[in-house]
This record gives structure tokens, sequence and C-alpha cells, in this order.
């Protein structure tokens, strides 16, 4: 029985463990950022619609952090396997890529949300 994906797997040689589950707790903390944006973003918006504040003004940033949480969660697994590829490729890993969009997106959100809270 294979590992999944197979396409990660098929190619160069088999890294020391260690790398690879560092490789994976990387992963893990991706999808447990991608899970925090996620719910971020629904404390926002129920948040809104409990208050007095009018709500329609941070209904878009709270999709904004749900959709950062879908593209950081979508991101890990593929950042998951370049790195498992360079590293069985024994290549450079690759930049961090995502991680700068993530930084600069929840930046604009946070602002976003001061100007909201106080106009």
């Amino acid at each position: 029985m294979g590992r999944w994906p197979g396409s990660v797997y098929r190619e160069g040689v088999e890294p020391d463990p260690r790398f690879t589950f560092a490789n994976e707790r990387t992963f893990l903390a991706w999808l447990r950022t991608s899970l925090a944006l996620v719910v971020a973003g629904v404390a926002v918006d129920v948040l809104a619609e409990s208050g007095d504040a009018d709500a329609d003004g941070y209904r878009p940033l709270a999709a904004a952090l749900i959709v950062l949480g879908m593209a950081a969660s979508g991101a890990a697994f593929t950042r998951w396997m370049a790195n498992e590829r360079a590293m069985r490729r024994q290549e450079p890993l690759p930049g961090l890529g995502l991680g700068t969009v993530l930084a600069g997106g929840i930046g604009v959100i946070a602002l976003g949300l001061v100007l909201l809270i106080l106009l």
C-alpha cells in the first residue's frame, strides 16, 4: 500500500524523518491558523449581529477572514507537498509565498475593524 499523494513520494530519496515530521508540524500549524481565521470571521459576524452596530459594515470583514482561512487551508497542503518534494529531491525549500499574503490580508482586515470600531 502506497502513501498519498503518490506524486510526492515517487521521486527522490527518503529524507531524514525529523525533517518530514517538522514539515508535518508546519502543515498542522497552517491548519490551526486557517481554522482560527474562519472562527474569527464567524465571531465578527455573530458579534456584529448581536450588537447595536450596523452589521452590514462588518460583513465584508467577516467574509474576508473566512476567505483568508480557506486560502490558508488550501495553501497549507500545497506548501506541505512542495516542501516534501524539495526535501526528497535535495533542492532548496520554496519561499514564504502565501505567508506574506496572509500577513498583509490580516493587517488590512485589522485596519478595517479598527476603523469600524472607531467610526
